[in-house]
């Protein structure tokens, strides 16, 4: 009885873990990708799409959401860079270089969590309903910024990171993974259930890359991270980084997304100033063109993560 009653609490204790932060594809394959630039998302189905011919299942534009956001969140949300399927796939967590992040629930598109940011890049859902934000260069940015959901737009903490640009919570380990233009930075949890949450600083490594732009989670283990001249892996246990050779020598890489089982390779790079039109896919191997969209990143969502129908 016993047994039977510690098996079910590790099922539990295991199921809520997986609902938080970036759905990782530790096995399986990419089912769906989300595509963010402009004041845009779409969801796209992958194997049902080549070349120009994209079969988009879900589409979202933030004009949509006038009626349920302050004015001028219109102007904050129109340079979309981040695109996380969060919650189970439920949900998808939005940051715009212009000033916005938006919690979005996926099936009715209603806005369930809003923030003036100014230059956020990433962003990661964290335990306890709180939201953990990457900002870039700006005169109010250049730090990493925790904000509860059910508190929109009040900031309960914030830590200083130059030029951040990827943030990764990862439930395995109970930390949350943070990057800035030359280090990448490991953080625990501290004070969080209370009204003054704390990240507290546990490690930090400089990176290899030149100036680090994106950051994903490949397993419980390993963290891809992109730079204006490559993309490398780092090894949590071991703390080493090594070249990620499939992208080690391409410059500009906005997003990177890899599932170690299947070997596919999803990214996009920079080709007009900081944005491109192409996603660019490794087995299978194709190019994926969007003509209407300034695309910035592309995010994975995989088959056996997804929760409900578009």
């Amino acid at each position: 009885m016993k047994l039977a009653k510690l098996f079910l609490i590790s099922i539990i204790f295991c199921t809520v873990l997986s609902f938080f932060g970036q759905s990782a594809c530790y096995s399986g394959g990419a089912d769906e990708m989300i595509v963010c630039g402009d004041d845009k998302v779409y969801i796209i189905d992958e194997k049902n799409s080549d070349g120009t011919n994209i079969k988009i299942v879900w589409q979202w534009q933030v004009a949509e959401s006038r009626s349920q956001l302050p004015d001028v969140y219109q102007k904050y949300l129109n340079t979309i860079d981040e695109c996380k399927s969060v919650d189970g796939n439920t949900k998808l967590l939005i940051t715009s270089s212009n000033g916005g992040v938006l919690l979005l629930e996926r099936k009715t598109k209603k806005c369930l969590f809003y923030a003036r940011v100014p230059m956020a890049h990433s962003a990661d859902l964290l335990p306890d309903q709180k939201i953990a934000v990457a900002l870039s260069t700006h005169a109010q940015g250049n730090s990493i910024e925790i904000y509860d959901i059910r508190q929109p737009e009040k900031v309960l903490f914030k830590d200083a990171l130059h030029s951040g640009h990827g943030a990764v919570w990862m439930s395995e380990r109970n930390r949350f993974y943070a990057l800035g233009f030359n280090e990448l930075r490991e953080y625990s949890l501290k004070n969080w259930n209370t009204s003054s949450p704390e990240l507290k600083l546990e490690k930090t490594w400089e990176i290899p890359v030149k100036s680090g732009h994106d950051l994903f989670c490949v397993s419980k283990n390993e963290l891809l991270i992109s730079g204006h001249e490559g993309v490398c892996s780092f090894d949590i246990e071991q703390e080493q980084f090594t070249p990620f050779k499939p992208l080690q020598s391409v410059h500009n890489v906005k997003s990177v997304n890899y599932i170690a089982e299947t070997n596919q390779l999803c990214y996009t790079k920079a080709e007009e100033s900081w944005w491109t039109h192409n996603i660019y896919l490794e087995n299978p191997n194709k190019t994926l063109t969007i003509p209407e969209m300034k695309i910035y990143k592309v995010r994975v969502i995989c088959s056996e993560h997804k929760q409900i129908s578009p």
